[in-house]
C-alpha cells in the first residue's frame, strides 16, 4: 500500500507545469515595496491533511501536493532575493503520527532531494538542514549531507529545512554545547552573550527571522524557531499549504511592508 501511495507521489512530483523564477518586473511583484521586504522568512507549512480531506483524498496526497507548493515558494523567494527561507518540514512531535504517514514523509523527503537537488544547485540555492538529523533514516541523512556539500559555496537564498526539529530541543542542545565547553575550560560562562548563543543554534550564520508565515488557520508557533523569531512579525492565513500560491506569498510580503517595526522602541512619528 505504501509503495502504491509513494508511486503516486513520485508521479505528481514529476508532473505539472514548471514555475519559473519570477523576474523583478514580473506582474507577480506589481505594487511591491522592494525596500521593505523581510530578509529572513520562516514558514509553517500547515494544512496538507486538511486540504486532502477536503478533496476526498488520503492525507498523503496533501503532503505530495505540498511539495509542489514548496518548490514554487522557493522559486518566488529567489525572485524576491530573500536572504533566507526556513520551512518547518517535520517536527520532533510529528513522530506521534501514524507509522505509515511517517514512513511516507521520509520517502517523500528522499524523493524531493533526489529530484530537486540539481535544480536548486543551478538556482544558486544554499540548502541547510536543521534539527536532530541523527534521528532520521541513515540514507536520508546521507542525501542531506550530500545536498549541503553540493550547495555549500552557493551565494543565493539560504534554504533551511527543519526536519526532526523542535525549538525547545534546539535551545537545549545549544545550552548543552556551551555548558560542555565551559566544563572543559574552553569557555568562561560570563562571556556567553546573545551572539555566542545564536552561533550555537542550528541556524548559525542566518539573520534573525523577520516574518513567520503560518497557513491553514492555526495561530501558534508550534515549537518553531523560538529564539530566532523573538522580534518576528506574524502572518496567518486560512489558506491550506497546497493552495498557498506565489501570489499568496507576495501578499504576505506586502503585508509585512505595511508593519511598523519598533523592536521595543518608539517610532518617531508615533510617540
Amino acid at each position: 500500500m505504501l509503495k502504491k501511495i509513494l508511486g503516486k507521489a513520485v508521479s505528481t512530483l514529476a508532473g505539472g507545469d514548471d514555475f519559473a523564477i519570477p523576474q523583478h518586473d514580473s506582474p507577480l511583484f506589481a505594487g511591491l515595496d522592494w525596500d521593505k521586504l523581510p530578509r529572513h522568512v520562516a514558514v509553517i507549512m500547515d494544512g496538507n491533511g486538511r486540504w486532502a480531506k477536503g478533496q476526498g483524498m488520503l492525507r498523503t496526497a496533501g503532503h505530495t501536493a505540498g511539495v509542489k507548493t514548496l518548490k514554487n515558494i522557493l522559486k518566488t523567494a529567489i525572485g524576491l532575493k530573500l536572504d533566507a527561507l526556513t520551512v518547518y518540514a517535520f517536527s520532533t512531535e510529528n513522530w506521534k503520527r501514524p507509522e505509515t504517514e511517517v514512513s511516507f514523509l521520509m520517502n517523500l523527503f528522499s524523493e524531493y532531494l533526489h529530484k530537486e537537488v540539481q535544480e536548486m544547485h543551478e538556482d544558486n540555492v544554499q540548502i541547510h538542514f536543521l534539527g536532530r538529523l541523527e534521528g532520521l533514516p541513515k540514507s536520508l541523512q546521507q542525501q542531506m549531507h550530500d545536498a549541503e556539500e553540493l550547495m555549500k559555496d552557493n551565494t543565493g537564498v539560504k534554504f533551511n529545512v527543519a526536519a526532526n526539529y523542535g525549538g525547545q530541543d534546539e535551545i537545549i542542545r545549544a545550552v548543552q554545547s556551551l555548558a560542555g565547553k565551559a566544563a572543559n575550560g574552553e569557555l568562561n560562562p560570563a562571556d556567553i552573550d546573545e551572539a555566542m548563543f545564536d552561533n550555537s543554534l542550528d541556524t548559525a550564520g542566518n539573520l534573525p527571522v523577520d516574518l513567520v508565515i503560518r497557513t491553514s488557520g492555526d495561530m501558534r508557533l508550534s515549537n518553531f524557531l523560538l529564539w530566532q523569531a523573538a522580534y518576528a512579525e506574524f502572518y496567518f492565513t486560512d489558506v491550506n499549504w497546497p493552495e498557498f500560491s506565489p501570489e499568496c506569498f507576495v501578499a504576505a510580503m506586502k503585508d509585512f511592508a505595511s508593519r511598523d517595526r519598533r523592536f521595543g522602541g518608539l517610532n518617531d512619528n508615533k510617540k
